[in-house]
């Protein structure tokens, strides 16, 4: 038999152990409750966002000011109710298109921040998105983590390609709009492109939307993009999704019923100035 100092004992480490596991249940319920889909990131890594209260801004891991030095932007701070929509284009699967007669109908201008082989393989879509008022913007040439490139050399070789091949197709300089790829950056990268005439647009609103075999419903979209859209939002979405080319047209319509208004970066550049 056991002796009594033994249960007790044992008896002791149970509710220590399950005080501990609720108490992280409890933490963890929390996080979930007041900080969905934070990211927690330092000012040299990845991009991050902490959305607190509906309809307002998040709060990302840098502010205006702090990346205002380097001519970079997350969003617009202002109580206007403007959205600047932006696309970041990796490859083509037939959802740009839909995409474009979705903002065409709405008149709403868009940035689409396209890598190298982008511009190879879609010259038309290129074509289409400047024909109709739309801004092509550098995503890189290779979309490689740019935190990890320390030499201006390499930086520059990675943006500067992707400038070559869009004035091939449209004949035209590329608007010098850099976003990281998946928002990895480091400061002395943020300098880099700033030396090179760039602007740098991170994003306070996006979902998880690039998963092309694991695309988010049209219920799960609606609830993070209405719930967390606020004044100033730059908004990014990957145009391969197929939920978003299905719901855009609805998703425009909403935004417009709620009082939002749509804007170009160039817009908001000018309105920062």
């Amino acid at each position: 038999m056991l002796s009594k100092s033994l249960i007790k004992r044992s008896l002791l480490v149970c509710s220590i152990l399950c005080l501990s596991f609720l108490t992280g249940i409890g933490a963890a319920r929390l996080k979930e409750l007041y900080f969905p889909e934070t990211v927690t990131t330092s000012s040299e890594g990845n991009w991050g966002l902490s959305f607190q209260e509906e309809g307002e801004p998040p709060v990302a891991n840098a502010t205006y000011d702090e990346l205002a030095v380097y001519d970079a932007y997350y969003a617009e701070n202002t109580d206007e109710k403007v959205i600047y929509l932006t696309f970041d284009a990796g490859y083509e699967n037939g959802n740009t298109a839909p995409i474009l007669d979705a903002l065409k109908k709405h008149q709403v201008p868009a940035t689409f921040f396209v890598v190298g082989t982008y511009l190879e393989n879609n010259k038309d879509l290129i074509l289409r998105m400047t024909e109709e008022g739309h801004t092509v913007g550098n995503h890189t040439y290779h979309h490689k983590d740019m935190s990890q490139i320390s030499s201006k050399e390499a930086f520059a070789e990675e943006v500067q390609s992707v400038e070559e091949l869009y004035k091939e197709i449209t004949g035209e300089e590329m608007t010098k709009y850099y976003r990281p790829p998946q928002g990895k950056y480091s400061e002395s990268n943020l300098q880099m492109a700033k030396d090179m005439g760039y602007k740098t647009f991170f994003w306070s609103l996006a979902y998880v939307d690039w998963y092309e075999n694991q695309q988010p419903s049209k219920e799960n979209a609606f609830d993070k993009l209405l719930s967390r859209i606020h004044p100033g939002a730059i908004v990014l979405l990957h145009s391969t999704s197929s939920t978003n080319a299905q719901i855009l047209d609805e998703l425009l319509t909403k935004w417009e019923e709620m009082g939002y208004s749509f804007k170009s970066l160039e817009d908001l550049i000018s309105s920062s100035a």
